[in-house]
């Protein structure tokens, strides 16, 4: 299929519409004195595997509240690193390095207007932390894991994510910063863009959309 043929472009949130969240959970365990990539590992470990019953996967299916997932994760990074972790503000404290990424977010409107159609696809942490009232310029459609009751990588929500999309997956793009949820949406039919930056996935995403770089939030 030519690249040109991508008509569809689903992007993930946390760590591609904003700036890094492993570097601001790494500033938070340095701060705390536990192990750095702890709260990193935690969250990737969750990952792995569709199933699980620890507190990453349950707040990002929304069986968990914002404030049971805190009091287990602090639990989990407590026990694991035998340093004493409050659950009070865990959350806001894990990602309070984390800014919007305003190169990537004119990208998607950019993309939308130029005729793609686009979609949120986002493992959530509760209802709180996400943009909304930028949804509108952004997305024809927004798939939350919390409010869906699936998460990244179960194949259901790149299924349930391409049919409100209303493209086929072979002609949608999927952008997202963990390689578990990238090789997911490839094998869904999709073409996987795993992000690092924005000086790194524009251009990909300006071949395989057929869409003008300048369109796409390029460094000013």
């Amino acid at each position: 299929m030519p690249e040109a043929a991508r008509r569809g472009l689903l992007v993930d949130y946390g760590g591609v519409l904003t700036t890094s969240v492993t570097r601001s959970f790494r500033a938070f365990c340095l701060a705390l004195g536990i192990p750095p990539n702890l709260a990193k590992d935690v969250f990737v470990e969750a990952y792995q595997a569709v199933e699980g019953d620890g507190p990453v996967h349950q707040v990002e299916i929304g069986r968990l509240s914002p404030e049971e997932f805190a009091a287990g994760l602090a639990e989990t990074l407590t026990a694991r690193s035998g340093r004493d972790v409050a659950a009070e503000g865990l959350i806001e404290k894990l990602f309070a390095e984390v800014a919007l990424d305003e190169r990537m977010l004119t990208a998607v409107a950019a993309a939308r207007r130029a005729g793609v159609r686009t979609g949120l696809l986002s493992n959530s942490w509760g209802r709180e932390g996400y943009p909304r009232e930028r949804f509108g310029e952004l997305f024809d459609t927004v798939v939350i894991s919390g409010e869906v009751g699936i998460r990244k990588p179960d194949p259901a929500i790149f299924s349930l994510a391409v049919d409100r999309i209303g493209l086929p997956a072979a002609t949608c793009v999927f952008v997202d910063d963990l390689d578990t949820n990238i090789l997911a949406a490839e094998a869904a039919g999709m073409t996987g863009v795993l992000h690092r930056d924005a000086d790194q996935t524009l251009p990909r995403l300006a071949d395989l959309l057929d869409v003008d770089l300048a369109l796409l939030g390029s460094a000013q």
